[in-house]
């Protein structure tokens, strides 16, 4: 595991998590990801640190109310979400991590547009 730091365009969201080198995005067809080419991460908020700029979040939430997209309220960047999934854990946005530290990236399709059926093969990093 190394900490990776990522944020959103303009820089006034700043966050950290902790994963390995070697990251396994998944890439969802759901109407949300895939307007906006989301590569997702979920990690426990344990692994997950908000280093600055919760005052400049502002949330979007639809259907059920549950996941909370939170976007940089100045660029409009979503660099992170509490996921409908996950709701004690956040999905990180790889796109938005800065990219010294990521030494293979991989992507792994997920199907959101059937995300009953799927949600369970959303597996977050576990805090071991």
């Amino acid at each position: 595991m190394v900490k990776h730091s990522g944020g959103c365009h303009c820089g006034r969201v700043r966050f950290e998590i902790s994963a390995p080198q070697d990251i396994v995005a998944s890439e969802c067809n759901c109407s949300m990801c895939s307007k906006s080419a989301y590569l997702g991460l979920i990690v426990s908020r344990s692994r997950f640190t908000l280093l600055a700029g919760e005052e400049n979040l502002t949330t979007y939430t639809f259907n059920t109310g549950v996941a909370k997209h939170l976007f940089c309220s100045c660029c409009g960047i979503k660099s992170f979400y509490v996921p409908r999934s996950h709701p004690h854990g956040y999905n990180v946005n790889v796109r938005c991590l800065d990219p010294a530290t990521i030494r293979n990236l991989s992507v792994k399709p997920f199907n959101g547009q059937e995300w009953e059926k799927h949600a369970c093969e959303f597996q977050p990093l576990s805090d071991d």
